[in-house]
C-alpha cells in the first residue's frame, strides 16, 4: 500500500510563501500522476494541482495558477507544492493525492490514494 506524508503546512501571512512536501513510501512504482487537493472549512475538497510522473504535464486551476507551482523529484518519491503571494482563502486542509495513471484529473475519486493532510493557514 503507497503511503503519502505530506510535511510544510504551517501560519503565513498573507503574501508570503510556504513549499509543501509529499513523501510517498511503499510500492511507489504504482504511483504516476501525483498532486494536491485542499478543502477549507465548510466548503467541498478542490483541486489545487497535478502533475504526472514525468513532470510533463501539469495542471493548476484558475484560483492558484501565476501563484502555485508543483513539481516533484521521482528519485526521492516526493513532489512539492510551492505556494506564494499567499491570500486568507487559501487557508485549508492540503491533502497530497497520487493515483495509479498517469493523467491529471480534477475529480478526487480519481485518485487512489491520499495523505492525511496538512493544515495552511494564511492570516490578512
Amino acid at each position: 500500500q503507497v503511503q503519502l506524508v505530506e510535511s510544510g503546512g504551517g501560519l503565513a501571512q498573507a503574501g508570503a510563501s510556504l513549499r509543501l512536501s509529499c513523501a510517498a513510501s511503499g510500492p511507489t512504482n504504482t504511483t504516476y500522476a501525483m498532486g494536491w487537493f485542499r478543502q477549507a472549512p465548510g466548503n467541498e475538497r478542490e483541486v489545487v494541482a497535478c502533475i504526472t510522473k514525468g513532470g510533463q504535464s501539469t495542471y493548476l486551476p484558475e484560483s492558484v495558477k501565476g501563484r502555485f507551482s508543483i513539481s516533484r523529484d521521482n528519485d526521492k518519491n516526493t513532489a512539492y507544492l510551492q505556494m506564494g503571494s499567499l491570500k486568507p482563502e487559501d487557508t485549508a486542509v492540503y491533502y497530497c493525492v497520487a493515483r495509479s495513471a498517469n493523467y491529471c484529473y480534477v475529480s478526487e475519486r480519481f485518485y487512489d490514494y491520499w495523505g492525511h493532510g496538512t493544515q495552511v493557514t494564511v492570516s490578512s
